[in-house]
């Protein structure tokens, strides 16, 4: 009797070991604070797939740089450090000019334009990430850009000698030709980067000038509405594989739902967090003219340059979005 009570515990042990042996964690690093709405719905869908998976696959979701700095995250999942993480899409522009699509100035301006350029661009970027060894799970984009600076901006000649948050190539480009100067970076080092004068102007979302508290270092924002970027979730392919079929099909799932999510988020964004802005002392300033002439100017030259780099696949998405 003792020995069979033994035996049966053992089972039960082993079961349970065996059990917990299938359950899995993934660490996924993310590039933007907790508050912002794309860390919050990671953490979403971080929750959808674990409720999915019965908590078989658990997403333990590495907000604001803490575990990687934002270039190094899709460089880390390529090289199966991590198994999934966020970065802005455009940051892999020297890899091919068709992943800064969105962020060239003025090709796509309105969640309608952004909209039919993902579906244009989705084709051509999963050939790439696959190339890679990564798959694309979701993608969300940030609102319209706009023009934060300490003073009024009314030509782009106001914008000459200015130090200038970059943080792409594609936006190094249009601030160089705008005859600012480029600095890199990133969005958890911004308030620092003004107080200490490293920078005195930036194009950002409404969102990211919240996070960041743009009223304590700089006084205006101008609505320029420039381009609308995206972040986009991707997830290194062996590790994927890697998982059961059912697990596979809840992660596909909750990817589904979190594209969706956030598109609407990033709408409900744009209004509110403009007026967060101008409740907090920063002067809203619709573009004069001849800002959006200069400004546009400078978009069609960059357009016929990423024409010229992006070959072939640039040609095809192009036709692609604007037919």
């Amino acid at each position: 009797m003792k020995i069979t009570k033994i035996l049966g515990g053992a089972a039960v042990a082993l079961a349970s070991f065996s059990l917990q042996a299938q359950a899995e964690t993934w660490d996924m690093p993310t590039p933007y604070p907790d508050a912002t709405f794309h860390t919050a719905n990671i953490h979403d869908f971080a929750k959808d797939v674990a409720e999915a998976t019965n908590g078989e696959l658990e997403i333990n979701v590495h907000s604001a740089g803490s575990l990687f700095k934002h270039p190094e995250i899709s460089k880390a999942v390529r090289s199966g450090q991590v198994p999934i993480g966020e970065f802005f899409l455009s940051l892999l522009n020297n890899d091919n000019p068709a992943f800064g699509a969105d962020s060239l100035p003025f090709l796509a301006t309105s969640y309608d334009d952004a909209e039919r350029l993902w579906a244009a661009q989705k084709d051509t970027i999963d050939a790439l990430l696959d190339a890679q060894g990564l798959m694309a799970l979701y993608a969300v984009p940030w609102p319209p850009q706009g023009l934060y600076t300490t003073k009024e901006i009314n030509s782009v000649d106001d914008l000459a000698g200015l130090k200038f948050r970059t943080y792409n190539s594609t936006l190094e480009q249009f601030v160089t030709l705008a005859g600012a100067a480029p600095t890199q970076v990133e969005v958890p080092d911004i308030p620092q980067a003004f107080s200490t004068g490293r920078v005195e102007a930036m194009i950002t979302s409404p969102s990211t000038g919240v996070t960041s508290k743009a009223w304590d270092f700089l006084s205006h924002y101008t609505d320029i509405q420039a381009w609308v970027p995206k972040n986009i979730v991707v997830v290194n392919k062996r590790a994927f594989r890697r998982l059961d079929d059912a697990t596979q099909k809840a992660v596909l799932e909750a990817a589904a739902r979190a594209e969706a999510r956030g598109w609407e988020m990033s709408k409900a964004e744009t209004a509110a967090q403009v007026a967060v802005l101008e409740e907090n002392g920063i002067t809203i300033i619709q573009p004069s003219d001849e800002l959006m002439s200069g400004l546009r100017s400078i978009g069609t030259q960059m357009l016929e340059d990423w024409k010229a780099s992006a070959g072939a696949e640039g040609e095809a998405l192009l036709s692609a979005y604007q037919q």
